[in-house]
């Protein structure tokens, strides 16, 4: 353990090291390349919510201008995240799917439907507050010029897109994601190791103190409980006191939520209220209901990590499943589709407990400083200062 330890403080006292253009070209960690191993199942390949098998992300980030807001010309902290659930025609081919709102307090679009019908029928997007309609109306777009018929000889599309507010750091007014980068993040998306940190949508969020943004991770379960994927990817933005593998590191390095009521803390930091989208993946064969339950497990991995649902924050947490294909216009009455017993569930929902947990700790430690507009600043998440905290609470495993 000491032999470890000290390796871990040489390889990252490296890092610290670097000059400030070196250190935006290098690669902060992920948790696992820094001894965090959260819970009990193994990662996937990728330790991605690409690891269920069809899935792709992909990313546009915007970030130009400096100093003083001039609203709608900038500064701009913003983008858009894309997530393909499969490669073939989604609008068409839908998956089984299921929505849930932990706490309502935002503008996200389209989950009314798949709560309604079950299932999934465009990509899901990420952007902030104010830019939902414009990104909606660009998937929408990309939706009919695939399927012509839309609207016309067959029914209209439900878009999905899910927010956070990026105003902090962003020219929210300004509403600066427009057709072109959502259509770019569509056209970006891929399969395998996923951008994480301040990209996308997460390019101007804030997590409990620190900078947070996008976040991903997996789970395989053993094959005698199925051997199925979950894949997580997260969008933080969220109020709390962040504690990472149960050791808690906003309490010790002063960052936490009402930390103007104590001393030796740091008031400025708070990030009362904020949002976080969830996205869950899945390869095993689950129906509607059993999403469901599913996405309500999210709750569970948020909490772990010091979240706890604030007044103002908007909480939205989807679950699909890859494992059948609900056609648009099916040739039979009945679908016959297998699905998991109620039984069978629970490894699922402690894998997404888990992938969850750790998705969203890997988007602060991916997360690099960004200063926005009139110089508020968002700081990275200290590597050692975090190293620290978890020696001392035998946090590293």
């Amino acid at each position: 353990m000491i032999l470890k330890t000290a390796l871990l403080t040489l390889a990252l006292s490296s890092l610290s090291s670097i000059s400030g253009a070196e250190e935006r070209k290098s690669e902060r960690p992920r948790t696992r390349d820094i001894g965090i191993n959260i819970g009990i199942f193994l990662p996937g390949e990728f330790n991605a919510i690409t690891d269920v098998k069809g899935v792709k992300v992909g990313h546009c980030t915007l970030i130009e201008g400096k100093g003083v807001l001039k609203p709608g010309e900038g500064p701009v902290r913003t983008g858009v995240t894309a997530i393909l659930p499969h490669d073939g025609n989604i609008f068409k081919e839908k998956l089984p799917a299921a929505a849930f709102v932990f706490n309502g307090f935002g503008k996200s679009t389209g989950f009314h439907q798949i709560n309604e019908v079950g299932n999934l029928e465009t990509p899901i997007l990420l952007t902030n507050t104010l830019n939902v309609p414009i990104v909606a109306d660009a998937l929408i777009e990309w939706s009919m010029e695939q399927n012509p018929e839309i609207g016309i000889q067959t029914d209209t599309v439900n878009p999905v897109v899910g927010e956070v507010n990026d105003g902090f750091l962003n020219d929210i007014q300004g509403r600066h994601v427009k057709k072109e980068h959502v259509y770019s993040a569509l056209r970006n998306a891929k399969s395998g190791p996923v951008e994480e940190g301040a990209v996308g949508a997460g390019t101007g969020s804030s997590c409990m103190g620190w900078k947070g943004g996008i976040g991903t991770a997996s789970r395989v379960l053993p094959q005698n409980r199925g051997g199925y994927t979950v894949g997580v990817l997260v969008l933080t933005n969220f109020d709390g006191i962040l504690t990472v593998n149960g050791a808690p590191v906003g309490r010790e390095l002063g960052r936490y939520s009402y930390s103007e009521d104590f001393p030796h803390a740091f008031p400025e930091t708070q990030d009362l209220n904020g949002s976080v989208m969830v996205v869950v993946a899945t390869d095993a064969p689950l129906d509607h209901r059993q999403l469901k339950r599913v996405a309500k497990r999210v709750s569970l991995g948020l909490a772990r990590t010091g979240f706890y649902g604030s007044n103002g924050s908007g909480d939205f947490f989807i679950a699909f499943s890859t494992a059948a294909i609900i056609p648009h216009e099916p040739d039979q009455i009945a679908l016959k589709n297998t699905v998991m017993t109620n039984e069978a569930l629970s490894p699922l929902f402690l894998a997404t407990v888990e992938a969850t947990e750790e998705a969203v700790i890997n988007s602060l430690l991916k997360a690099k400083t960004i200063i926005g507009r009139d110089g508020n600043i968002k700081e990275a998440i200290d590597i050692q200062e975090l190293i620290r905290v978890l020696n001392k609470y035998n946090a590293i495993n």
